[in-house]
């Protein structure tokens, strides 16, 4: 019976050393990508947003497939507007799931983005994500993403972005 009290103690153990490894992977994504991934988009900086994926992406989006980095110019191109058009963004976002390992993390979560015009009306969108972030050279990157408005058919809204609360940076 000592034994496997002994056997158990060593597998929790090592279950939550692996536990809190896999935190601290996490932690230093939200570090390196996802806090500076809101920043860029809260000051419409394309260029840092840019910065928070790879080399090559795989992005997906109900509008199709982008596997050429187009989206890295729209990126630019859209945030040059808003600066234009007098447009505040807010990003705000929660994980359902993020499953880590030292060189790979898949992370699913939704989404809202408030929009603020120059008359200070404010139109929200909202999504899910799924991410996939590689380790590349020792630094956290986005490798693909894909996003949609909708789940079944069903269009995403505030009520199914308001089952967390997001995340504090």
């Amino acid at each position: 019976m000592k034994k496997y009290f002994a056997f158990g103690l060593i597998l929790f153990s090592l279950v939550g050393f692996a536990q809190n490894k896999v935190k601290e992977i996490q932690n230093t994504i939200d570090k390196e990508v996802w806090k500076p991934f809101q920043k860029a988009f809260e000051t419409l900086d394309g260029k840092a947003l840019n910065a928070t994926y790879a080399k090559e992406v795989l992005r997906a989006t109900p509008n199709g497939i982008d596997t050429n980095n187009a989206f890295k110019a729209a990126n630019l191109q859209r945030f040059e507007q808003n600066k234009k058009d007098g447009v505040a963004i807010k990003l705000d976002f929660w994980f359902d799931s993020r499953r880590t390992n030292k060189e790979t993390s898949y992370e699913v979560g939704f989404y809202r983005i408030g929009f603020t015009d120059a008359n200070a009306q404010t139109n929200y969108s909202y999504g899910q994500f799924h991410i996939v972030l590689k380790r590349i050279n020792g630094v956290w990157k986005i490798s693909q993403d894909w996003d949609t408005d909708t789940i079944n058919g069903v269009k995403i809204s505030s009520a199914d972005f308001k089952k967390h609360l997001p995340l504090k940076f």
